[in-house]
């Protein structure tokens, strides 16, 4: 037992070799800098990824809808339970380079009749063994072993990183949700005071037709612009019932009353003038701790190990089977002196002659390199363009507001001249639609760019990579990304509750 003992504590030291190519990271293919349309003043500050989305979403009712959606969402749940499969993926290939030991214990007996051997009687024969051995065992002399472990460690940091990317997101998606519901409540509403006041000019009109002071042409214009309005509101009743059944698919459960409630209570003030300023940082600050970029530079590093791998396939391949323990005829003699029995069985394979297929596997490997090179390249220049959009949007979007406000207002008052010239007899009612029209049409259009407003706000933090420092309290364990210490908790298998599940921060 000790000799196989010895044996295998001491050749895992004969491997070590690595053959991966030293990793560099590739160039950016960005601008250093944003682009002119991007006012300076906006990229300085505290970085946008360091701001918690509590600190960022501030109403209460945004954050209780975050809060449900990272326990019960099940895109989020599946990104993490890819980060566990791709954890024991890593174990599975990084548990290759030690020797399987097991336990033997046999009895082997046979009678072989004397006639058949030249003898007189039946030669029988016993034979008991209890030992530990070893088999097929690679010896990793040239690390291809480690190649591939290290790809699939690689493989479990970019799913990682996807798993945070995935989180940021549902962040973003939620809270664009709940404003998008609340501008098209506030459309609604708009719509239904259209309503009224255009059922009450159509009144107006028709006792007017009655007395002659109107025509029936002023009574069928009156009557198209209440008929529009009216569409208006069907439309947005469906528009907030959709939105809520989208809200209701992020959060992955049943809304209960008291949040619901809550959310008919609320207004859009209260929900979208808590977002705090929101500094960019500078290009190369910012667009490498994207996880989505990390990720892809995962990939690739995972690429680049794949490389080390297809080298180490054109050199001899050791294994070796082996096994340690005793041996004897009779088993009351089995653990007595001199029965020990051992056994030694190395195999060196050299690739001679294979058709070019090494070849053409190491041309493979590098071509996928290449690709990934690619693919984080463009995962880069995707971010970069992601936060110079809505930088620059963030830009004219306060222009754009205000210039529609002083539109809404300005319609009111053509709108209220019109319809007093109306009253008054001294115009017909073509003036009163217009004026109408303009005026609705202008307020849809504020109620729409205070939303796209604040949705380029919140996707300019999520671009920036904000929102994944803070979790559920259910959810927060964390452990080293890049060190394998304890296998994740599985608590997540057997039901909804992820208490105790163990996620990576960088």
């Amino acid at each position: 037992m000790s000799r196989m003992s010895v044996l295998l504590l001491l050749l895992p030291a004969l491997g070590g070799c690595s053959l991966i190519p030293r990793y560099e990271r590739p160039d950016a293919s960005v601008s250093a800098k944003w682009p002119a349309a991007v006012d300076s003043s906006q990229v300085s500050g505290e970085a946008a990824d360091d701001i918690g989305w509590r600190d960022f979403y501030k109403d209460p009712i945004t954050q209780e809808l975050i809060t449900r959606s990272l326990r019960n969402n099940r895109d989020l749940r599946v990104a993490i339970l890819n980060v566990i499969q791709a954890q024991e993926q890593y174990r599975v290939d990084r548990s290759s380079l030690f020797p399987t030991v097991d336990a033997q214990a046999s009895i082997d007996a046979s009678r072989t009749p004397g006639d058949t051997i030249g003898q007189s009687g039946a030669y029988k024969v016993r034979e008991y063994s209890l030992g530990l051995g070893t088999a097929n065992w690679e010896i990793d002399l040239f690390g291809r072993i480690r190649s591939l472990a290290e790809q699939q460690r690689q493989t479990f940091l970019s799913q990682a990183e996807t798993r945070r990317s995935t989180e940021i997101a549902l962040v973003a998606q939620v809270a664009s949700s709940y404003l998008t519901w609340l501008a098209d409540r506030d459309a609604l509403s708009t719509a239904q005071d259209t309503v009224r006041t255009e059922r009450a000019s159509l009144q107006l009109t028709q006792l007017r037709v009655s007395r002659g002071t109107a025509t029936a042409l002023d009574a069928a214009q009156a009557e198209t612009t209440l008929h529009t309005a009216e569409a208006s509101v069907a439309q947005y009743q469906r528009l907030t019932a959709q939105d809520l059944d989208e809200i209701i698919l992020l959060v992955g459960q049943p809304l209960p009353k008291a949040v619901l409630a809550c959310m008919n209570a609320s207004t859009w003030s209260t929900a979208s003038a808590h977002f705090p300023r929101l500094p960019a940082g500078l290009p190369s600050d910012v667009l490498l701790r994207r996880p989505d970029v990390l990720a892809a530079e995962h990939t690739l590093k995972g690429a680049n190990a794949n490389i080390g791998a297809a080298r180490a396939a054109f050199f001899p391949q050791l294994t070796l089977t082996a096994n340690d323990g005793t041996a004897s005829s009779g088993l009351q003699r089995l653990f007595a002196a001199g029965q020990g029995a051992w056994a030694v069985e190395p195999n060196l394979t050299l690739p001679i002659f294979d058709a070019g297929k090494n070849e053409a596997n190491l041309d493979i490997a590098e071509t996928q390199k290449q690709a990934y090179v690619a693919n984080y390249q463009k995962t880069i220049q995707a971010a970069f363009h992601d936060v110079a959009d809505a930088l620059a949007a963030r830009k004219f979007y306060t222009r754009q507001i205000a210039a529609e406000h002083a539109l809404v207002d300005s319609s009111a008052r053509y709108y209220s001249l019109a319809d007093m010239r109306f009253t008054s007899g001294a115009d017909n009612y073509l003036n009163v639609l217009l004026a109408q029209s303009s005026l609705f049409t202008a307020q849809l259009n504020l109620i729409s760019l205070r939303l796209a407003s604040a949705q380029n706000l919140i996707t300019l933090y999520k671009s920036l990579g904000g929102g994944w420092k803070e979790y559920s309290v259910d959810m927060h364990r964390t452990f080293i990304a890049d060190q394998m210490l304890q296998p994740i908790d599985r608590s997540l298998t057997g039901g909804t509750s992820l208490e105790g599940l163990k996620l990576p921060v960088p």
